[in-house]
């Protein structure tokens, strides 16, 4: 039985925490959780805390084996991006995007 968590608006730019989520993707849940406690990334904590929620839903929606859960799909999609700008040499400006993601995870049992 699937289950799933979803975090929206997550200030962290997808490419940074794809590759994060390379890592973990196929693993058994506590092996990446494992992992993500040791990795030095501020995305190992927002995947780290993804992945417990997760956990937390399929132990209260479908009372399946905890033990027994692995990651079968994790992505990120990209969210709005804010818009500044930063003044640079001679009057001009420079944009600056500051990226956000959309970030779900998908459980199932082995």
């Amino acid at each position: 039985m699937e289950t799933s968590a979803v975090a929206k608006f997550v200030r962290i730019s997808p490419r940074k925490i794809r590759l994060i989520m390379d890592q973990v993707r196929g693993k058994k849940v506590e092996e990446a959780l494992n992992m993500l406690s040791f990795a030095p990334q501020k995305g190992a904590l927002i995947l780290k805390k993804l992945i417990n929620s997760a956990v937390a839903n399929a132990e209260q929606n479908s009372g399946v084996d905890v033990d027994a859960l692995l990651v079968k799909r994790v992505y990120a999609d990209e969210g709005p991006t804010l818009k500044r700008f930063r003044p640079r040499a001679q009057g001009r400006a420079t944009k600056i995007r500051k990226r956000s993601s959309h970030l779900t995870v998908v459980l199932d049992e082995e």
